[in-house]
């Protein structure tokens, strides 16, 4: 999974980020250099506010840094439109939040469809690729069950189904676990690892849990906007 000659699906060359609050110019990012291959697992630790959410954001296109670059499977970032960039984000990456950010009116399956349906794939087809992950993550029996009649950590997982449905390069996640009690959250993150192991889906994984960062391949350390391997 670490293979030297895979493919590089997501690097962030050289950011920059600064934050104006009030008087003091806020450095975030500090030329942070990131490379992550097809298949590879990587953990970004660090306190809070230290730049691993920012750095997220940056490397999700949600963000833009102020000098530097994203290249998201093959694909520089720098200086396209917002059109391009949601395509970009869309079709190349996935989100799972600590907070699932599933929408409350659809059922698990439209939530895990969603970003099929925007993509304008047909729905009955869109609704057949999210019961496809459902089933992989677990939850082919809740798919018609709503955000609120799910359990904290299915809703996680109903959130990770989304992420995949389009079988992105690269999967971000951020606290992914952070708001699930410690047995559910390592069910969580062994989920992760399984789908990383058995579909190649490459990973980004934010957490202030050493224990679970030390189960990726690699692990960052993010300590004043410098990222350390």
């Amino acid at each position: 999974m670490t293979d030297s000659n895979a493919r590089v699906v997501l690097q962030a060359k050289g950011l920059n980020k600064t934050y104006r609050e009030a008087s003091q110019t806020i450095c975030v990012l500090d030329g942070v250099d990131l490379s992550v291959t097809a298949g590879q697992m990587a953990a970004v630790v660090g306190a809070s506010g230290s730049g691993k959410s920012t750095l997220l954001h940056c490397l999700g296109l949600l963000d833009q840094p102020d000098d530097g670059d994203v290249v998201v499977d093959g694909q520089a970032t720098t200086g396209l439109s917002e059109t391009r960039r949601s395509r970009i984000r869309n079709r190349s990456l996935g989100f799972v939040y600590q907070f699932h950010h599933l929408l409350a009116e659809f059922s698990a399956l439209d939530n895990v469809a969603m970003p099929l349906i925007v993509r304008r794939t047909k729905l009955a087809s869109a609704r057949e690729r999210a019961r496809s992950l459902l089933e992989q993550v677990g939850l082919a029996n809740r798919d018609q069950h709503y955000p609120g009649q799910l359990s904290g950590g299915e809703r996680q997982r109903v959130a990770l189904a989304r992420a995949l449905v389009t079988e992105p390069a690269c999967v971000l996640a951020d606290e992914p676990t952070g708001n699930l009690d410690q047995e559910t959250a390592a069910s969580m993150f062994a989920l992760l690892q399984r789908i990383n192991n058995e579909a190649g889906t490459a990973f980004v994984i934010v957490t202030h849990d050493n224990k679970l960062a030390s189960m990726a391949h690699v692990q960052y350390a993010m300590d004043n906007g410098r990222l350390t391997c």
